[in-house]
């Protein structure tokens, strides 16, 4: 099976994007799938047209120019554009299967139109909702003009699609709200692999040079969005101090709130309570992940908050660290309050204070609670089971996809949709019913062989 990925980003760039869709291939190659690998114009590198990074081939798209690529609107046109031409030619390149495009939603509608063409199935694989991120981002407003347009935009998408994958349930359950049916809709949650978070003692010298030796330490080690609450976390550390008068705050990363974030901790007088690194290489994170203590998600509640579910509470747990999140539903989904790991009220500086107090002060339920996180991470939250949910979707699609090219052959049979909820086809003027599973089974039993003896029962 050959899988088209169109993407937004891909490595070397780092993020939670770049970290899925690396995993997700690596575990599609395992099961012995080719994929072949294409980004958008928002890969923000120079151009080349194909670029090999750690072993894996990446088609590039080339940034739109001229007067339209200015301007709003005309700027994400012109893209879509520029990306549907690079698939078509991918796809005369590498004869994919299937194609599946992960968000945003300017890669599904170029995926859409090209895998249409070239009569091939899509996928569409929603991480998040381009209009959501907008107004996170600040760069569009809640329902306003702007988001309705996109959420719609987002939803045409999602009716043309011939399948829906998502991260966690929460996406999952709002797809389903605009009307797309559920059977449709596959959830393949966000995971990690266990073995490759393993923490080690903390680096003496390193904790030195931070002025960390010897101190409790808070931590967060990621992109400085305003929807992580860091500010919130911040203005939590003079309570936290007053309980815990050994406490720190590490702070590992930039991002968009870097400055704000600098401003408020000089604001709010806590410089010497307060440590920012800046960001370090992606080799030598896990350095400073072994100072932390506690982690610390103060996530703000938003749409996008309350759908998405992040990595790196399960990166927590996997590395065997206590974490406190805020009660936002993508931690919900993912963490069990009391049980593998510690939800304070989203939103609420004064109770962050008092859940982090309170977790410091008493540790000694601290080991079942890291080892019910590690336990959960390995039993539930595998790449490997993960990425698995996509088989059964590949081969129904591809199923599908055969079914239509045979029975496209005879012009005198007709597809009807007769019973959606048993997705039963009825081939009209015939003495039988093909239902999908009938088919996907006779694909698997010599599909040439099948369709040669219907075919002959249909002539007569």
């Amino acid at each position: 099976m050959r899988i088209l990925h169109v993407l937004d980003h891909s490595i070397p760039l780092q993020s939670g994007y770049t970290f899925r869709t690396l995993s997700i291939l690596r575990e599609q190659r395992a099961l012995g799938w080719e994929t072949y690998h294409l980004t958008s114009p928002k890969h923000a590198r120079p151009f080349v047209p194909q670029e090999e990074i750690d072993g894996w081939m990446f088609f590039r798209t080339p940034a739109a120019e001229g007067l339209a690529s200015r301007f709003p609107i005309l700027k994400e046109i012109a893209l879509m554009r520029q990306t549907e031409r690079r698939i078509e030619e991918a796809i005369r390149e590498v004869a994919p299967d299937i194609v599946h495009a992960h968000s945003p939603v300017l890669n599904a509608l170029p995926a859409i139109r090209a895998g249409r063409r070239a009569g091939l199935p899509v996928v569409y694989e929603v991480r998040a909702f381009w209009e959501d991120a907008a107004a996170s981002h600040g760069t569009s407003t809640e329902q306003g003009p702007r988001y309705r347009a996109t959420r719609a935009l987002e939803t045409f998408a999602l009716r043309r699609a011939d399948g829906v994958t998502t991260i966690c349930e929460g996406l999952r359950t709002d797809i389903v709200t605009r009307g797309i049916p559920s059977e449709k809709v596959t959830v393949i949650p966000n995971a990690v692999n266990a073995e490759e978070f393993a923490s080690g003692e903390p680096d003496p010298s390193l904790a030195r040079s931070l002025g960390l030796d010897g101190k409790t330490v808070l931590g967060f080690l990621g992109s400085f969005y305003s929807y992580e609450g860091l500010d919130m976390l911040c203005r939590a550390m003079p309570g936290i101090v007053v309980e815990q008068p050994n406490a720190m705050l590490l702070l590992v990363g930039g991002g968009p709130e870097e400055n704000a974030l600098k401003a408020l901790v000089a604001e709010l007088g806590i410089e010497d309570r307060v440590v920012f690194t800046g960001r370090v290489p992606h080799d030598e994170v896990q350095k400073y992940y072994d100072l932390v203590d506690l982690l610390v998600y103060p996530r703000v509640p938003i749409r996008l908050t309350e759908l998405v579910t992040p990595l790196k509470p399960l990166e927590a747990m996997a590395m065997g660290k206590m974490l406190v999140a805020s009660n936002v539903g993508g931690h919900r989904e993912l963490i069990r309050d009391g049980e593998t790991g510690t939800l304070f009220a989203a939103g609420d500086v004064d109770d962050l204070a008092t859940v982090v107090s309170k977790v410091l002060s008493d540790r000694t339920g601290w080991p079942a609670m890291i080892e019910a996180g590690h336990r959960f991470v390995e039993t539930e939250r595998t790449w490997k089971r993960s990425v698995a949910n996509y088989t059964e979707l590949y081969e129904r699609l591809l199923a599908d996809r055969e079914f239509l090219d045979v029975t496209a052959a005879d012009p005198g049979w007709r597809i009807v949709m007769d019973d959606p909820k048993t997705e039963r086809f009825d081939l009209p003027d015939a003495d039988h019913t093909l239902s999908r599973a009938d088919w996907s089974l006779a694909v698997s039993d010599r599909t040439a062989d099948w369709c040669a003896s219907l075919a002959e029962r249909r002539s007569t």
